[in-house]
């Protein structure tokens, strides 16, 4: 029957046409950078408010004090001085988690 050609000529055209959009795909992910999770960029505010705090902590400002803690320590562990960061950012870390956990109500920074 001519049937069974057709559908192999079917078939056959359609590996054809995802592997070459296969191959396509994997082209530009090689070629393009991947797009990695952006952190908090810009100046501090002289009196850090918890929406500046949720930013530098990559957070929502009605995130639970656990998340909070987390996100705390994976920041840190990024910009901890002993490992090559800096301690104005490290101060400004801490002082993010103490004013989304409550400890700490606006206060100016040190620096």
């Amino acid at each position: 029957m001519a049937v069974t050609p057709l559908l192999a000529g079917i078939a056959v055209a359609a590996a054809a046409y995802a592997g070459r959009y296969g191959i396509q795909a994997w082209h530009t992910f090689k070629t393009s950078p991947p797009k990695l999770r952006k952190f908090y960029e810009g100046g501090f505010q002289p009196i850090m408010n918890k929406r500046e705090a949720a930013l530098i902590l990559g957070v929502r400002e009605r995130t639970p004090a656990d998340k909070v803690r987390e996100a705390h320590r994976r920041v840190m562990v990024a910009n901890h001085p002993d490992a090559g960061g800096s301690h104005y950012l490290a101060s400004k870390i801490n002082e993010a988690k103490d004013v989304m956990l409550g400890k700490m109500k606006g206060g100016g920074s040190a620096f």
